[in-house]
């Protein structure tokens, strides 16, 4: 049985897929703000394609007030209503919960460790099943396919694209974290 076809086979020519897959899919994060918000799409993704995250991410920056970590974190009663009634992003129950607190998680870790990213980097390297228990600890809504999912499209875990992918060498020159020996490398 021949193999899926990769995310670098379906994006090429997509005029919603290709310019992900071409300017941010697997390009390295540092900036809480994006990282939050690849966050809170990869959970709004589960059990849905991700075509339809990338038509809504617009709504989802509007309706989430640009992925403004300490205003969601301050999401109350009337903010969980309005985002279960926006037509524009993904409104289930679980997934606006997810978000919000989230957002609080964040703002923990970035006072404990200065940012979001400060934490990722100080975690890295991790095996993928460590990642997964770490963010069960640390986040909600977070199992394996979306951690995964999460920290491959961030750079953090290899196969964002193929070998022979054309994007694959500009992210390489861009040493993302996956291609960083480990402390056993060096």
């Amino acid at each position: 049985m021949p193999a899926p076809p990769s995310y670098c086979d379906v994006a090429k020519g997509h005029p919603w897929h290709g310019p992900f897959h071409d300017r941010e899919h697997g390009f390295p994060l540092t900036e809480d703000r994006a990282l939050f918000e690849r966050l809170i799409l990869e959970i709004n993704q589960a059990g849905l394609s991700w075509l339809i995250i990338l038509k809504k991410r617009e709504g989802f920056r509007q309706t989430y007030h640009g992925f403004d970590i300490g205003r969601i974190a301050r999401y109350g009663e009337k903010d969980r209503a309005r985002l279960l009634a926006d037509p524009g992003i993904i409104r289930n129950r679980l997934k606006v919960n997810a978000a919000i607190e989230n957002a609080r998680r964040v703002l923990d870790l970035q006072e404990q460790h200065g940012s979001f990213a400060a934490w990722l980097a100080a975690r890295h390297p991790l095996p993928k099943a460590e990642w997964v228990k770490l963010f069960r600890r640390s986040f909600v809504f977070t199992g394996g396919e979306i951690v995964g999912e999460f920290l491959m499209g961030i750079g953090y875990l290899p196969g964002s694209h193929q070998p022979d992918c054309p994007i694959y060498p500009r992210i390489a020159r861009l040493n993302p974290p996956w291609l960083k020996p480990t402390k056993k490398q060096k």
